[in-house]
């Protein structure tokens, strides 16, 4: 758990409530939350469900794990105390994007249950939905996939802990 280390802070409430939001843009936003191996196709299913939600009229935005490696989270390692940090920092982010009325598309490794529960706590106690896809892939499809050259290099030992 996180603990606040800024003091002298008070929440400041806008003259526009949630629901004045989603009424305007016309939907509630949500947190779907992509979860399995690399290269299983979370991104790839992400993608795929963002065109066809935008191609509708409908309000997405796609948080996209590397994506976000290259800016936020860029002080991050993979590490459990910094992959725990980086779920933590996209659940608040996804909370935010579903709070405005975006359906927010999170897909993630995100390889430990406390850190997808830290998640989807954060977005259920702001009121957002939050919904978990797990995609399930054979570890040996996913490794004939490899699109990374990840599991290449886990098995020639270059990438601990993978």
């Amino acid at each position: 758990m996180t603990t606040q280390k800024a003091t002298n802070i008070h929440w400041h409430e806008g003259e526009v409530s949630r629901d004045e939001r989603w009424k305007a843009l016309g939907q509630k936003g949500c947190v779907l939350w992509f979860t399995g191996l690399s290269g299983s196709g979370k991104s790839t299913i992400a993608c795929a469900l963002e065109s066809a939600l935008v191609n509708l009229g409908r309000h997405c935005y796609r948080l996209d794990g590397d994506n976000i490696r290259f800016g936020l989270n860029k002080n991050l390692g993979f590490s459990a105390e910094d992959r725990a940090e980086n779920i933590r920092r996209i659940g608040e982010v996804a909370k935010l994007f579903a709070d405005a009325g975006i359906i927010t598309l999170s897909s993630f490794i995100s390889p430990y249950i406390k850190d997808r529960q830290t998640a989807r706590e954060t977005c259920e106690k702001g009121g957002m939905k939050f919904f978990e896809v797990y995609v399930e892939t054979p570890l040996e499809v996913a490794e004939a996939r490899d699109p990374k050259g990840l599991y290449k290099k886990a098995r020639a030992g270059e990438i601990k802990g993978f």
